[in-house]
């Protein structure tokens, strides 16, 4: 038998190869030609004599001859779709919408054809061999018991809590740092399925109220309650399903402000005084401007002040305050500068960041009775690394910065003269810390693409720092490395990306590969623990996450430089990732997948129609795609066009038309296999977009790669699914990738 141990290893290399090859092409057979090759291996093990061996190896690839051939009857072809077709002149251009008709929700046509979709998609999907494994292993990382970081009020503790046995997460109340918890609403008892969970708003200064919303499915919109946290009942105020952006009490538990969203006008800044009708809430702030504005109220720590921000989109802010109590007018400490602020207000004093002649930003200080411009003073300079947000807890000022996309936490006095830097575990992602300026206790989560969430408690005065709860995550790092590396974009634009895998990852083109991306809205992707990127490196995959323009990872200009009319540079820097990871020799195309959701989801959309031939499989998640047809649409978010475009203005009409992936999908192109994934209580991201998308792609490609939706009619963009639910959807969604990745 030894003898033929040499000879027998490259042919089932071989074999294995076109196995692998089988699987990427969606062939059928695959239990038929494992067993056969078992039988093979059975026959060698009895040492077969060489002729057996020359008719053993005919016949396997006889079998891999049949694996690859059509088998329509375990394959069937996505349902049909009816065209309408309808005609408009945009600006000048013929748009024609082969399915305007599926933008109707309420119409009975629509609700079939969802469900024909996901009949279709469970009928190729649900049967995978490697589904209940994925399953299995998902269940395992996320049925742990967690905890997150508490909020302190007069002594008194609040926290989430998700036990492994839970679907949704339970907020507990604890006496003191150490006490005993005490469960105060447990969102289970809400609804038998539970779709239903709650926010918490906010918590009174005296621990004593708490002010918190209650959303079904994962809507946008809640319903506002006030807990009396003594007795645990539920006060008689209740405020109606609305989508509510922010509540903030008052200090002496009288009321509370908060930020109230009509789709049609915008957000104003309403009161509510605790024990009357809704119905006589005053308005405070807000008028004049229009729902393309995001409006903030927040009560200042000494509830002395409530600062206002009004938000232009994700370009600038303006920022006011109204003295509490008082009917002194309402002061502008800045409205007229093209620029960020982020202000918080303590001892008298408004501690702004911004970006107002820093594109990485800087930390001001402003006399609250005199912000008169010449006055402000710079407490915290602009640096090589990218401020990303500041905390003042303990008497400090604590700078979270962005060292090349991995945080670092520097200590500065109230004046701004620096006390070191926290020490965090690695190189990862941190948030905060949270805590009160009175106060010496300070709260530090951190994770990263291996490590899950641990937090810390750092003592202020004595600059000591303690484990303080870290996830029981069963997942072993070791086997793991992760490395950053800079490639070129279309433009020479160095972009970053980590990249994660195996060590001694032998670099042959054959490995799959994962790609993730958002690239807009200002928005930083940092080192973080995922369960569905864990479950991926086990099974062999290579993880990368592109750090693309648009997001916030390198300051204003790098945001700026992926938006509005600058928009393709963000899908040019995550194409020119997919090649990279090529041309590196980590995966090719029939192994390369891109997965990213909302806007990252129109990144990916744009990803496919530009370079299709680039990638195997794409996971499009709660996505923007139809760009010409967004400012018409229903949803959440009117500012979104000041960050997008808006195509009814004819010059903004051209740059969106130029990429918009609805319109860009071409009849007869070998399109890879695409799962879109959206459900009816996105109120956010109007999912008529995926709905258009997926007939769109299935009427248009020339491959017999599926294109499959999965629509939830529960989901929604802010969440609002079980644990297991979460487990049954995303193991799907691994599943699919496995599946066209070829990945066992």
């Amino acid at each position: 038998m030894n003898g033929l141990l040499p000879n027998l290893k490259p042919r089932w290399s071989v074999m294995r190869t076109s196995y692998n090859r089988c699987q990427r092409l969606r062939c059928v057979g695959i239990t038929t030609l494992r067993d056969e090759i078992a039988m093979l291996q059975l026959r060698y093990n009895n040492r077969v004599h060489g002729s057996l061996l020359k008719v053993g190896t005919l016949s396997c690839l006889f079998l891999i001859f049949q694996c690859c051939s059509p088998a329509p009857e375990e394959t069937p072809s996505h349902p049909t779709t009816r065209q309408d077709n309808v005609r408009e002149i945009i600006h000048g251009v013929e748009i024609v919408d082969p399915f305007r008709w599926l933008e109707d929700r309420n119409n009975p046509e629509t609700g079939d054809w969802i469900r024909a979709q996901n009949e279709y998609t469970h009928q190729l999907l649900d049967n995978l061999p490697y589904l209940g494994r994925i399953q299995s292993r998902y269940a395992e990382l996320s049925r742990i018991d967690q905890i997150s970081v508490p909020t302190e009020r007069n002594g008194r503790y609040f926290l989430w809590k998700k036990r492994a046995e839970d679907d949704l997460w339970v907020l507990y109340k604890r006496e003191g740092l150490r006490g005993k918890d005490e469960v105060l609403i447990d969102p289970h008892q809400f609804s038998p399925d539970h779709t239903t969970n709650i926010s918490q708003e906010d918590i009174s200064a005296d621990g004593m109220l708490l002010v918190y919303g209650v959303r079904t499915g994962g809507e946008d919109e809640t319903e506002l309650r006030v807990l009396n946290v003594e007795t645990g009942e539920d006060l008689p105020d209740r405020l109606p399903r609305a989508l509510y952006r922010g509540v903030s009490l008052k200090k002496d538990n009288s009321g509370f402000y908060y930020n109230f969203q009509r789709r049609d006008v915008g957000i104003r800044i309403r009161y509510h005084a605790i024990g009357t009708d809704p119905s006589e809430d005053v308005e405070i702030f807000g008028e004049g401007y229009g729902p393309d504005k995001w409006i903030n109220g927040t009560v200042s720590d000494d509830g002395r002040s409530l600062l206002i921000s009004v938000h232009h989109g994700w370009g600038r802010n303006e920022v006011y305050v109204k003295e509490i109590g008082t009917d002194k007018p309402i002061t502008a400490v800045v409205n007229d500068i093209d620029a960020h602020f982020y202000p918080e207000i303590v001892g008298g004093t408004i501690i702004m960041q911004t970006d107002w002649k820093a594109p990485s930003n800087r930390i001001l200080a402003v006399d609250l009775e005199d912000p008169a411009r010449q006055k402000w003073r710079e407490v915290v300079p602009a640096s090589s690394d990218t401020i990303q947000s500041y905390s003042l807890v303990g008497g400090k000022l604590f700078v979270h910065y962005l060292h090349d996309v991995t945080s670092r936490i520097k200590i500065f006095s109230a004046d701004g003269e620096p006390e070191g830097e926290m020490p965090l575990p690695g190189l990862g992602t941190a948030t905060g810390p949270h805590g009160h300026w009175d106060s010496e206790e300070a709260f530090v989560t951190f994770s990263t693409f291996l490590q899950s969430g641990a937090t810390y408690l750092y003592d202020t005065s004595k600059g000591t720092m303690e484990l303080w709860a870290q996830d029981s995550v069963p997942f072993n790092p070791d086997p793991f490395e992760v490395k950053q590396v800079w490639y070129p974009s279309k433009d020479g634009t160095r972009v970053p990306m980590f990249v994660v895998h195996k060590k001694g990852l032998e670099l042959n083109g054959e490995h799959p590969a994962l790609l993730y991306g958002y690239g807009g809205f200002n928005v930083s992707l940092t080192p973080r623990f995922s369960t569905m990127t864990a479950i991926w490196l086990e099974s062999g995959g290579v993880y990368a996450l592109a750090n693309i323009r648009g997001g916030g990872e390198f300051g204003e200009e790098w945001h700026r430089a992926g938006m509005l009319e600058k928009k393709q540079n963000v899908f040019d820097d995550f194409i020119a990732a997919a090649e990279w990871l090529i041309n590196s020799k980590y995966t090719n195309p029939s192994r390369l997948a891109i997965r990213g959701g909302s806007n990252g989801g129109l990144l990916v959309g744009a990803a496919l129609t530009q370079r299709p031939d680039l990638y195997q499989a794409v996971l499009c998640e709660f996505p923007d795609l139809d760009m010409i047809g967004y400012y018409r649409f229903d949803n959440n978010n009117p500012p979104a066009l000041l960050e997008y475009g808006n195509a009814s203005e004819p010059e903004q009409f051209k740059f969106l038309y130029a990429y918009s992936p609805y319109q860009k999908v071409k009849p007869g192109t070998d399109y890879p296999a695409v799962m879109l994934t959206t459900g009816d209580n996105d109120t956010r991201v109007p999912p008529l977009q995926a709905r258009k998308m997926t007939a769109r792609l299935q009427m248009a490609t020339s491959s017999e790669r599926p294109i499959l939706l999965r629509y939830d009619t529960m989901a929604g963009h802010a969440g609002g699914k079980p644990l297991s639910k979460q487990i049954e959807d995303y193991s799907l969604e691994l599943a699919f990738l496995f599946w066209q990745v070829g990945m066992d």
